[in-house]
């Protein structure tokens, strides 16, 4: 579950990456959309492929990024370039989390199990925290057994993800 101190800095965050034009409202564009779902699936392709369990981890984090990152362009915000990945990550507790939390309710009255639904949406949008920091991680002081153990959570990890973010689109 996210806590609630992480949630108040990602909204404090938020505002300041909109002052500071690290976060941008913008206008739909179909195009850069589908780039991004596009760099999604095919980096979750490559990293089911690839022997290396670095870049299995971080193919799989990555995959996460962008579909993340088409989810927020979709909502009409873009990410800068100067940290990316950070602003990433708190706007989709701030921006996303909510709609994740209603899209999976309306899924859900099917199923009418409502509570484990919104456990599920913090925990989707923690999994990206979570990927973005082992990757950070991994790439530069892990060795490579741990790397190994920790390659195929990223990879379930990114699949759950993309499934999630694709309800938004």
């Amino acid at each position: 579950m996210l806590f609630e101190e992480k949630i108040s800095q990602a909204k404090n965050n938020v505002s300041n990456y909109l002052e500071e034009g690290l976060l941008k409202k913008v206008d739909f564009d179909k195009n850069i959309l589908g780039i991004l779902i596009q760099n999604s699936e095919e980096s979750l392709i490559e990293a089911q492929k690839v022997n290396s369990f670095l870049w299995k981890i971080v193919m799989s984090y990555y995959s996460m990024f962008y579909i993340a990152n088409a989810v927020l362009l979709k909502s009409g915000y873009k990410v800068g370039h100067k940290i990316a990945h950070k602003v990433t990550s708190d706007a989709l507790i701030v921006i996303i989390k909510d709609k994740l939390k209603k899209e999976l309710l309306e899924d859900y009255e099917t199923v009418k199990e409502e509570a484990l639904n919104f456990i599920k949406a913090d925990e989707i949008i923690q999994s990206f925290e979570f990927e973005r920091s082992k990757r950070s991680k991994v790439q530069y002081e892990t060795t490579q057994k741990i790397k190994e153990s920790k390659a195929k959570t990223s990879i379930n990890r990114a699949k759950e993800f993309m499934l999630a973010m694709k309800k938004l689109l």
